[in-house]
C-alpha cells in the first residue's frame, strides 16, 4: 500500500508491514508552513523564517533579520557551489595568484579560524553561475549592502553594529592577499558583493577598531574575502 511509509514496490504479497500511513506536508519547522503531523515533505515549505538556523550542506547556519533584510549571521563555510560541484581549494601561493576558476582558502589553514570566520573566496567564485548561497538567497550586490549600512545609520558608524548589537556578527575574519598571503585576521573583516566595476567588484570591509565600513573597488579579485548570503527579496 503506497500510502504507508513502509510500501515496498517490489512486493506482491502483503506481509501487514504497512504500519505508518504518510502524511504529506512542510516537514522543516524553520518555514512558516511547517505541519507537526507530516512526515513526508512535499515541497511546500516556502517561507523561511528569518532567525532560524538555516541547514546548508551539512551546516546550520544562523540568522538575523536586518531592516527587511534576512543575512546569514555568520561567513559562509561551504567547500562547493550551490549545485554540488567543488570548489578548488588548498592552492599554493603561486596557484593562488593566477587562478583559471573561482578558489576557496581557510585563513592559514587552520580548523579554528575555519570555526570563528568561515572560509575565504576569491571573486572567480563569487562570479561563478553555479552559485555560492542557497537557493533563494545570493551574494549581495553592492546596492543592498548600502541598503544595510544605510539601515545602520550610514558608513560612518555602522561597523560597531555590524560587529556586535546588530546580530550581524561581522567578525574580522582577515583576507588572502593577491600573492598568497595571509593577514589582517582579528583587525579587518572583508566582504564580497555580486557586483562588478570594470574588471573588479564592489567590497565592504571594517576595521576592529573604528566605526566605519569602507566601499571600494580598488581591490583584486584575486584577493580572498569572506562571504556573507542575504535572502532574496520578496
Amino acid at each position: 500500500d503506497s500510502s504507508y511509509l513502509e510500501y515496498d514496490a517490489s512486493a506482491n504479497v502483503d506481509d501487514g508491514s504497512c504500519a505508518t500511513l504518510a502524511v504529506l506536508g512542510c516537514t522543516d519547522s524553520s518555514y512558516l508552513e511547517y505541519d507537526a503531523s507530516a512526515n513526508v515533505d512535499d515541497g511546500s515549505c516556502l517561507t523561511f523564517i528569518c532567525g532560524n538556523n538555516l541547514t546548508y550542506q551539512g551546516y546550520d547556519y544562523a540568522t538575523v533579520l536586518i531592516g527587511e533584510q534576512c543575512w546569514f549571521a555568520e561567513n559562509l563555510r561551504s567547500e562547493n557551489y550551490e549545485n554540488g560541484d567543488a570548489i578548488p581549494s588548498g592552492l599554493g601561493n603561486s596557484e593562488w595568484q593566477n587562478p583559471s576558476s573561482g578558489a576557496v582558502a581557510v585563513y592559514n589553514a587552520s580548523a579554528s579560524n575555519l570555526e570563528t570566520y568561515g572560509r575565504l573566496y576569491n571573486w572567480l567564485a563569487v562570479d561563478d553561475a553555479r552559485g555560492l548561497c542557497p537557493s533563494g538567497w545570493d551574494v549581495p550586490s553592492d546596492a543592498e549592502w548600502t541598503i544595510l549600512t544605510d539601515h545602520l545609520g550610514g558608513e560612518s558608524v555602522a561597523a560597531g553594529q555590524m560587529i556586535n548589537s546588530s546580530g550581524f556578527s561581522g567578525l574580522p575574519g582577515g583576507l588572502r592577499s593577491i600573492t598568497g598571503g595571509y593577514s589582517n585576521a582579528g583587525t579587518h573583516g572583508y566582504w564580497w558583493s555580486s557586483s562588478p566595476n570594470g574588471s573588479n567588484a564592489w567590497v565592504r570591509y571594517l576595521d576592529y577598531y573604528y566605526e566605519n565600513v569602507y566601499r571600494n573597488n580598488s581591490l583584486s579579485p584575486q584577493s580572498g574575502f569572506s562571504v556573507r548570503c542575504v535572502r532574496d527579496a520578496e
